[in-house]
């Protein structure tokens, strides 16, 4: 009975020193890979993406990108334009048509009676102009899409290590055995 008191006691007293001593030297690691930039931000992709999808041109501005900002503005307002000028043009080309059909006067009759547009020209109007009204459409919301992809993608490589301790090299080899030319590539790390 002795012998099992004492045995728990030196038990109790040996975990409790080296639990002391175990707490004594705490181990710390510097995180190397980003050690000469900046601080790293994950978040700085989606915040430059948010801010690019709630006004175009703002994620670049986060970036510090200022000079991509009339591009995407001039884009853009360019896909606004066309699509504007399409949708007016088709609703003059309806708008005479409805009024043809019902026997009134229109935008597009000519001079005694004689039209500028027959009716058949008025219906291959309205579709191409709604074809290239849908067409705008598509291209300002792909230009829309666009810039807020080029402001995260960006936002994403500028936070990239981008020093001298990586190069890759082209070299040219000289084969030695057949005379020719050997095209390679040479890997350089630097620690």
């Amino acid at each position: 009975m002795l012998n099992k008191q004492l045995y728990i006691f030196f038990l109790v007293i040996g975990l409790t020193i080296f639990r002391g001593f175990s707490q004594e030297n705490v181990l710390k690691i510097k995180d190397t890979v980003f050690g000469n930039s900046a601080e790293y931000n994950p978040l700085s992709p989606s915040k430059a993406a948010f801010y690019s999808a709630v006004l175009p041109g703002l994620g670049q501005a986060y970036n510090k990108k200022y000079w991509k900002i009339p591009f995407v503005y001039a884009a853009l307002g360019s896909g606004v334009y066309i699509y504007t000028l399409n949708n007016n043009n088709y609703n003059r080309a309806r708008t005479a048509f409805k009024l043809r059909t019902n026997g009134k006067p229109d935008e597009f009759d000519g001079l005694d009676g004689k039209p500028f547009l027959s009716e058949a020209a008025l219906i291959s109007a309205q579709k191409g102009y709604k074809k290239d009204k849908d067409l705008a459409l598509l291209v300002t919301a792909g230009l829309y899409i666009l810039q807020i992809i080029e402001a995260s993608t960006n936002a994403h490589l500028l936070q990239h290590n981008v020093d001298n301790s990586l190069t890759i090299n082209p070299k040219l080899i000289k084969n030695t055995t057949n005379n020719r030319t050997i095209v390679g590539a040479q890997i350089n790390f630097k620690f």
